[in-house]
């Protein structure tokens, strides 16, 4: 209190105060930053203050099953305690308020809150040993507990709010037949208000969640919380760990069955360059959560890190409550630099000190990596940002990464598993500016023919930029291939080209020289000499690399090459205008003089089809945007009706 009012004294706005002072959504004081009531000693952000605005304005039109989403790390616990004391009992008997929960640590959370805001009321929690009388004005329950049939000690005339953590998980049986307990199952007039906040109102079983929740009032995501300085900015690498989840069996709710992951990803190989790709882009972080497959797969990466020097620790679901406490609690502190973990925490943790989320376990669902990449955002004194690093398996299989959660569309992603070029060596980065992306480290573990393949990005905005075709080939190229149809590649210089194209299923790289007449001088070539072929592009492209680093000039097939970096010069910007490819002019601003060089290279080898073949399917896209939204709905959340 006496730092809030020195702050007062030196007449520092409220909202400053809120944004950059207050980082902890709870804080203790006498106002909030848009000067609403709220319970006393809480500050509110703004856009807390909206969302229970948004849940009040929909129950005054008669709503009353109604969802909140927002990003982990935007102070969900804070909501639930000022709507308790803000929606009025619908009688004069139902004053109570039950907060429903699926993990130990949710319900302490709650209970800690609401003992903190509401200092005159009885908090109970009713939890394995832990058992409420009843008589409590809140009652803080895990779902668990209640669906063994404690459930029905509690009055539902009494309550008039029924509060859901980590609500995705309303349609789940257990949830069902409490929520059948205080009649909302269907919507009522007469029963408790029904409020439900997560931050991933989407379920990757397909269940729907208008089943239980009727209206999203309020949305914010991760990227208006990041835009907003609510959440910490985030740093993206991407990292292919060469894992081959081909043969990975799934699991009921269709994400991939743990036992048959860790067989595919828990190896010495992966586990190395897992550890070798976290030492070249991340060692400076002070705080990383690594996310594991399973008990074992954090076993042996703990110890993958751990041959390396790196104090690396782990906890699961089977490590004793002491010593877990033990763990975070050094943790917290920063005593130690990594934790491993599998399982315990994607929801409800608060360890804002994280600084880095290496992303071990692949996942077919968007949820779940939503939960894991939240647990890195939330705001610390002295956090610049979170790196995210993401060791990106076979995309083939439906594996989900990171940049498929900013807006990327999905066919994209699964051309492009790595999105920013990445060079071969150290050695060619330091010729390239600051802002370039970094370059691969090469990998010099027991296979010493793999290489660490990474990108780094400098915020969100650039991985929302990103969506060139090129990417994916150059991920694990150092050279400048070009993309000239679907299944067409082509690496230039001024002796010729090599092409590589797919066909039944074979890649097939050929070599075509350029050659003067001896008697006319005209240009002629030769005929397409085959060089190489190859059941995936991967492995055709490092033998044509090899075969292209023999016969070309360096100079004109390195993507890294200053050159490409200079602005596009008069004849470039004259060859472009003339083809017409866009509608308007090209300046000689719009592009560098690699890249006018490459959209030359497609119009040279069939890209100005290509580019005419693009226009059509944007056209049509546009014209099947409505049918795409409802396809996509299941993965995104607005504001509104929630289907049944």
């Amino acid at each position: 209190m006496e730092f809030l009012r020195c702050a007062s004294r030196l007449r520092l706005p409220r909202r400053y105060l809120a944004r950059n002072l207050l980082p902890n959504p709870l804080r203790y004081a006498r106002f909030n930053s848009t000067g609403a009531p709220t319970t006393p000693g809480i500050v509110l952000r703004d856009y807390q203050e909206e969302s229970i605005q948004s849940v009040l304005r929909y129950l005054g039109e008669g709503h009353r099953r109604l969802g909140i989403s927002l990003a982990t790390g935007a102070g969900k616990t804070v909501i639930f305690t000022q709507l308790i004391s803000r929606i009025p009992p619908h009688d004069a008997n139902a004053t109570k308020t039950m907060i429903i929960v699926h993990r130990r640590e949710l319900v302490e959370q709650a209970a800690k809150h609401c003992r903190l805001a509401y200092p005159d009321k009885v908090v109970e929690i009713e939890m394995g040993t832990n058992v409420a009388t009843g008589a409590g004005d809140i009652i803080i329950a895990s779902v668990q507990t209640l669906s063994r049939g404690r459930i029905h000690k509690f009055d539902p005339s009494a309550f008039k709010l029924v509060l859901v953590d980590e609500a995705h998980h309303i349609v789940a049986r257990s949830y069902r037949e409490v929520l059948g307990h205080f009649g909302l199952n269907e919507p009522s007039a007469s029963g408790p208000v029904l409020v439900g906040v997560s931050a991933t109102f989407s379920r990757f079983d397909g269940l729907k969640l208008g089943a239980a929740i009727d209206h999203i009032v309020y949305h914010k995501d991760y990227v208006d919380m990041i835009g907003e300085n609510w959440l910490a900015n985030a740093v993206f690498t991407t990292v292919k760990s060469g894992a081959n989840l081909s043969k990975v069996k799934k699991d009921s709710f269709g994400d991939f069955a743990l036992g048959s992951l860790s067989e595919a990803v828990n190896t010495a190989s992966t586990n190395n360059i897992t550890v070798r790709a976290w030492m070249a882009s991340a060692e400076d972080r002070k705080s990383t959560l690594v996310f594991c497959v399973d008990i074992e797969h954090a076993r042996q990466l703990t110890a993958a890190f751990r041959d390396h020097g790196v104090d690396a620790r782990y906890i699961t679901a089977s490590t004793s409550k002491s010593l877990r406490a033990e763990e975070l609690r050094a943790f917290r502190n920063q005593e130690f630099p990594v934790l491993l973990n599998c399982g315990l925490f994607t929801e409800g943790t608060d360890i804002p000190n994280i600084d880095c989320v290496l992303l071990a376990r692949p996942t077919r669902s968007r949820n779940l990596l939503i939960q894991m990449i939240g647990r890195g955002l939330r705001l610390f004194p002295g956090k610049k940002d979170c790196h995210i690093i993401d060791m990106v398996a076979s995309l083939a299989t439906g594996v989900l990464s990171t940049p498929t959660l900013f807006g990327l569309d999905p066919h994209e992603v699964l051309d492009n598993a790595s999105l920013e070029e990445i060079k071969e060596n150290q050695g060619k980065a330091a010729s390239q500016p600051e802002s370039s992306p970094e370059v691969s480290e090469p990998y010099d573990g027991s296979d010493n023919d793999l290489k660490l393949q990474f990108t780094t990005y400098d915020s969100v905005y650039d991985l929302l930029g990103d969506m060139q075709s090129e990417r994916h080939i150059r991920s694990f190229s150092p050279h400048n291939w070009v993309r000239v149809g679907d299944d067409r590649y082509m690496l230039t210089d001024v002796s010729g080209w090599i092409t590589i194209e797919k066909e039944a299923e074979i890649f097939t790289a050929h070599h075509v020289m350029r050659f003067k007449s001896p008697t006319t001088e005209a240009l002629q070539f030769t005929r397409p000499r085959k060089i190489a072929t190859g059941s995936d592009l991967e492995t055709i492209v490092r033998a044509a690399d090899t075969y292209a680093s023999n016969k070309f000039d360096e100079h004109y097939i390195a993507s890294w090459k200053p050159w490409r970096r200079a602005p596009a010069t008069p004849g470039q910007i004259k060859m472009l205008n003339g083809a017409r490819i866009r509608e308007g002019k090209v300046k000689p601003e719009d592009l560098t003089r690699g890249q006018a060089a490459d959209m030359i290279t497609k119009l040279k080898h069939g890209g100005k089809k290509r580019f005419k073949d693009i226009e059509v399917q944007k056209r049509k896209k546009q014209r099947q945007m409505s049918d795409m939204d409802q396809l996509q709905s299941r993965g995104n959340v607005k504001v509104g009706p929630v289907e049944a």
